[in-house]
């Protein structure tokens, strides 16, 4: 995380953008702490809030243009050529690009905020040939809410915000536990049904 903190510190708002457009796409990055810790650099006038803002978003929704567009380029050669050593057949994914039309653009929005989803609900998005507005439309207001929710958080809580994002890792990773367990119950009894 120093590394981190250093690059902010030396150049701003061009690593701001570079910092969570590769976080999205998947190199480990901790996206919501540096959200955070730049929420708190503005509420010590460090940083403008306009300018993270936009900052924050842009790198936000280029990474998760580009996962899509990696799944859109290159998820079904992957999936027809490797897919039958994990098991992945054309029927299943059929049903994953139903159950994705369904569900998928919710979790596109809403996805930012589970630990490791946002990383892969893109590439799956694009891998099933979802629409490019529908893709937008939710990926970006998701990246939107998540990025204002996070510097709200470090600007609210200020010097506290290291504290107060522990305390709201732990509780998301219990809830994530939480749903996670709930669905895989909800899909346990509806193959039962069937």
């Amino acid at each position: 995380m120093e590394t981190v903190y250093a690059w902010l510190s030396h150049y701003g708002y061009p690593a701001l953008f570079l910092l969570l457009m590769f976080g999205i796409v998947g190199i480990p990055v901790p996206d919501e702490t540096l959200l955070t810790f730049c929420g708190y650099l503005i509420w010590k006038h460090t940083m403008h809030p306009a300018g993270t803002f936009l900052t924050a978003f842009a790198g936000s929704a280029t990474g998760i243009t580009v996962s899509y567009l990696i799944g859109r380029g290159y998820g079904h050669r992957v999936i027809y050529g490797y897919g039958r050593y994990i098991g992945l057949t054309a029927e299943r994914l059929a049903r994953v690009h139903a159950w994705f039309d369904r569900a998928g653009p919710w979790l596109l929005t809403f996805g930012y905020f589970i630990p490791g989803v946002r990383h892969f609900t893109a590439i799956v998005a694009g891998t099933t040939e979802l629409g490019w507005r529908t893709f937008a439309g939710y990926a970006y207001a998701g990246a939107a809410v998540w990025v204002a929710f996070f510097l709200g958080l470090g600007y609210l809580v200020g010097e506290n915000w290291q504290r107060a994002f522990a305390l709201f890792h732990r509780y998301t990773l219990e809830a994530s536990a939480v749903g996670a367990v709930l669905l895989v119950g909800w899909w346990i009894i509806r193959r039962r049904k069937k």
